[in-house]
């Protein structure tokens, strides 16, 4: 019990470290560039973004700890964190895409690649531990209502 319990503040720790250094990209263009944008009708306020995405991180480090828990010398697990890493690099990439490069056509491929890189994930979370997988299941929601919201940010602008 105690050996899951370190995996799993170890990989809660750097999912909410990636977010943490992923709002650097963010933050630079939230108060200059992004306020200038056209955004739909159902764009949520700029305060929901820190609260739902730290719920996310924290969900998606219990769930990869969860994985990592069963053994990383088993090829399954190996698979599933393969996996959970690419399409944490993607998360983070998407932030300095959108926010930092200011390109909003370029951070919808990187979108879409990373909404494939979740089901993935998911599909490998739940070889290994069905509960992890259902841990993803809001951040892979939240993911591809963020898609929604950039494709339609990128149409307007």
């Amino acid at each position: 019990m105690k050996k899951k319990a370190t995996y799993i503040s170890i990989a809660v720790i750097v999912c909410l470290l990636i977010g943490f250094l992923s709002g650097f990209a963010t933050q630079s263009s939230v108060e200059s560039w992004y306020v200038t944008l056209e955004k739909p009708s159902f764009n949520p306020p700029n305060w929901i973004f820190a609260p739902v995405w730290t719920f996310l991180y924290i969900t998606m480090g219990i769930a990869a700890g969860l994985v990592w828990a069963k053994g990383f010398y088993h090829i399954w697990v190996k698979t599933a964190l393969y996996y959970f890493g690419f399409q944490l690099l993607f998360n983070a990439l998407w932030s300095i895409v959108f926010f930092g490069l200011r390109e909003p056509f370029w951070a919808l491929v990187v979108i879409l690649i990373l909404i494939i890189l979740i089901l993935a994930t998911i599909k490998w979370f739940k070889i290994v531990s069905r509960p992890a997988a259902y841990l993803l299941l809001p951040y892979l929601l939240w993911v591809c209502f963020a898609m929604v919201l950039n494709f339609n940010i990128w149409m307007l602008n």
